[in-house]
C-alpha cells in the first residue's frame, strides 16, 4: 500500500525510510505493520514519566506545528486529552465509519 500511494502521489508520499527522501512528504511507515512493533492505538497513553495520549489532530494543527508552531500545543497529558475529547468530540470517529475500497494489490505486484 505504501508503494502504491507513493507511485500515485510521488510529490506528497514516500515509502522509503531515508530521512533525505522524506523531507516535505508524508512517510507511510510500512515497517510498523509487524506483530513485534509497539505502535500504539489512538487515545493510548505513551509509557513515559508524564504519559501523553495519542490524540487525533486536525490537519491545520499539524500544518501550523510544521510551520514552526509550538509543539506543546499538540501534546496532551491525561487531563488535557479528556478535556479535548469532551470539547471537540472524537476526531477519530469518521475513520471508524468511513467505507473504503482498497486497490487491487495485483497492480502493485505487477510492477
Amino acid at each position: 500500500m505504501a508503494q502504491l500511494l507513493e507511485k500515485q502521489t510521488p510529490k506528497e508520499v514516500v515509502s522509503k525510510m531515508a530521512k533525505v527522501d522524506r523531507r516535505g512528504k508524508v512517510f507511510v511507515d510500512w515497517s510498523q505493520n509487524h506483530q513485534k512493533k509497539t505502535t500504539i492505538a489512538v487515545y493510548s497513553l505513551r509509557a513515559r514519566e508524564y504519559p501523553t495520549a495519542s490524540i487525533p489532530l486536525r490537519w491545520r494543527e499539524v500544518e501550523r506545528t510544521a510551520k514552526g508552531g509550538d509543539p506543546d500545543k499538540i501534546r496532551f497529558e491525561i487531563p488535557a486529552a479528556i478535556k479535548r475529547v469532551e470539547k471537540e468530540g472524537d476526531l477519530f470517529e469518521p475513520v471508524l465509519k468511513t467505507r473504503q475500497k482498497l486497490p487491487d494489490l495485483g497492480e502493485l505486484e505487477a510492477e
